[in-house]
């Protein structure tokens, strides 16, 4: 409890000053509430105890002292109403008007301050412009009457000028820090992405090689070579945001030519490849779907096993069309499925939102895929 209220204290020390300070400009007659209006008093007090409290609460988040900023807004305030107070014969106070400025300047360094430091030469330079403006026409206009007749509008419209403006820079700095946020969120959740298909991909290839291994050892060599090329491409190419069609051609080609060579029985693998490859794309997309191809195709079945990859590309169009389709046999309806399709799915949606199209059907004993990119 203790830590809350420590946590918090702002918001209450903010509406005690808040409370002291309308009592002082009260009992020197500088203000008068209206003992009927309860509602409008209401939201008035609340109004100011908010933006103080907000202000005490940054100060203190920064490592301030709660006596020191309590004394400090009292004594401040005290000083503009007490020189309003005593200069009150003065029609528009130009120095009662000042000070409030720089009272509410000081609150909005307090609640800001990031914001108010990235921009405070253009507050200083809309309030100092305002300002001087005011104090022209205010005590240099000729008369007071030429004052109120033709420039009080234009000075007190300036004062409030700054506020639209502002408002719109702190709204623009938190649609900036929204995408920031996003690209910073979206770059993570590729990396975790990233990060599943590498061992997802090695734990499957390293079964086959052990068994390569077992029973035709005298290949294993060659498949290990073939092996830490696929690695090397998984790991450094595999963490670039695009590379070159024609490098994930080799790269599925090298999976395909992995599984060839273990299989004692026949597969029909079919893989059309395009003659123009030189489209950019994201890396390690067409894996998983050629991964399941053969782990819950090919590895299920004892004969007429198949498995029919295509890449197709519209150049004109910059589109790219990637389908795979595989016989299987329905063993367990009801087993868990991998992490294979859902981690497509979601890279997908990361690298390219409302850019990518994927159909997945599933028939009796055969399963397809297709994939559209757009590059544009």
């Amino acid at each position: 409890m203790n830590n809350i209220f420590r946590k918090y204290q702002a918001f209450v020390i903010g509406p005690i000053i808040t409370f002291v300070l309308i009592l002082f400009m009260q009992y020197i007659d500088l203000i008068r509430v209206p003992g009927n209006a309860w509602i409008s008093n209401t939201l008035g007090f609340l109004f100011y105890a908010y933006f103080i409290s907000l202000a005490i609460h940054r100060y203190l988040k920064s490592g301030g002292n709660v006596l020191k900023v309590g004394t400090g807004f009292v004594m401040l305030v005290i000083v503009i109403f007490s020189i309003g107070y005593f200069t009150s014969h003065l029609q528009d106070n130009p120095l009662m008007i000042l000070l409030m400025i720089s009272f509410w300047l000081m609150l909005f360094y307090f609640i800001l301050p990031e914001f108010f430091q990235k921009y405070r030469f253009l507050i200083w330079g809309l309030y100092g412009g305002s300002a001087l403006f005011f104090l022209y026409a205010r005590l240099f206009s000729g008369s007071f009457e030429l004052y109120e007749t033709t420039y009080k509008v234009w000075a007190l419209s300036l004062f409030l000028l700054p506020i639209p403006i502002l408002i719109v820079l702190w709204f623009y700095e938190q649609w900036k820090w929204f995408r920031t946020l996003k690209a910073e969120k979206a770059e993570a959740e590729l990396a975790l992405l990233r990060s599943q298909v590498n061992p997802h991909f090695f734990f499957n290839t390293l079964n086959n090689l052990y068994s390569l291994v077992v029973h035709q050892s005298d290949k294993a060599p060659g498949v290990i070579l073939k092996l830490s090329d696929m690695m090397r491409y998984t790991i450094y190419e595999g963490k670039k945001d695009k590379v070159s069609l024609k490098e994930e051609i080799e790269y599925l080609q090298g999976y395909i030519d992995l599984h060839k060579i273990r299989y004692q029985k026949e597969v029909d693998i079919r893989f059309e490849t395009p003659e123009e490859t030189d489209l950019q794309v994201a890396p390690l997309l067409f894996i998983v779907p050629l991964e399941n191809a053969f782990k819950h195709g090919v590895e299920s079945l004892r004969d007429g096993a198949f498995i029919h990859a295509s890449i197709k590309t519209d150049i004109q169009n910059e589109k790219l069309v990637f389908e795979i389709s595989n016989n299987f046999e329905e063993k367990n309806p009801d087993s868990e499925k991998g992490i294979g399709l859902a981690n497509l799915r979601q890279r997908l949606e990361l690298l390219y939102p409302d850019q990518h199209q994927l159909d997945i059907v599933k028939g009796e004993n055969e399963f397809k895929i297709t994939l559209q990119l757009n590059m544009l």
